[in-house]
């Protein structure tokens, strides 16, 4: 029988803090949430594993550390309000509703946002709910937000949830632009508009499949 709790250790000792993790309070949610609740049933002694987890014909949980470090870059505060993009199953949303004031979780995926519901209740997790919809447009009536995590890799973030941010508002996300190695950025917004940075090359499981030249969030 699989130690789960040993496990989350391992990961938080063996991927997170060799990878650059610095943050306690990540550290400490990492090392709580029970990332076995959120991958299929035949993938559960495998949750911690340094590798993504298939949820759905398109979509993937994707592995611990870059996950992490995506997080981290975008310095959730315990005062914030978050949306969490393409949320897939929960697990995402239930480390960041452990830093953050409140976190809407949305995805396009119905049933994995309503497996995203069901393990977030069992947890307990309060200040986190689920919304299923249009990746653009599900969160919207909840924001705006002061952090915006995207999880997966896009070839670019769509205005519309640059719109979704406050004054001086966060977004974090993995940009794979065709023929170059895709990069973590995280953006700024303040009254002169969008500031962004590149911060770390980084590879997650895209979150939708752009067209051959074209993408359609």
């Amino acid at each position: 029988m699989t130690d789960y709790a040993q496990a989350r250790k391992t990961m938080v000792d063996n991927q997170l803090r060799t990878s650059g993790i610095t943050d306690r309070r990540l550290l400490a949610a990492m090392g709580e949430v029970p990332r076995e609740e959120f991958v299929p049933a035949a993938r559960e002694s495998l949750a911690y594993i340094d590798e993504a987890h298939r949820l759905s014909a398109t979509r993937k949980l994707g592995p611990p550390a870059p996950f992490a470090k995506l997080v981290q870059l975008a310095a959730v505060e315990h005062t914030d309000h978050v949306l969490d993009v393409g949320c897939a199953t929960g697990y995402s949303t239930a480390v960041l509703a452990k830093l953050a004031a409140s976190v809407v979780g949305i995805d396009d995926d119905a049933a994995l946002a309503a497996k995203a519901r069901s393990s977030l209740a069992a947890l307990g997790a309060g200040n986190a709910r689920i919304a299923d919809g249009a990746l653009t447009d599900a969160g919207r009536a909840a924001g705006p937000y002061d952090v915006v995590v995207i999880e997966g890799s896009v070839p670019a973030v769509p205005d519309e949830l640059f719109a979704q941010l406050k004054p001086e508002g966060r977004l974090v996300a993995v940009i794979a632009e065709k023929g170059r190695v895709p990069v973590a950025r995280l953006y700024a917004k303040s009254g002169k508009g969008l500031a962004s940075r590149a911060d770390f090359d980084a590879r997650l499981p895209p979150l939708m499949t752009p067209p051959a030249d074209s993408f359609v969030f």
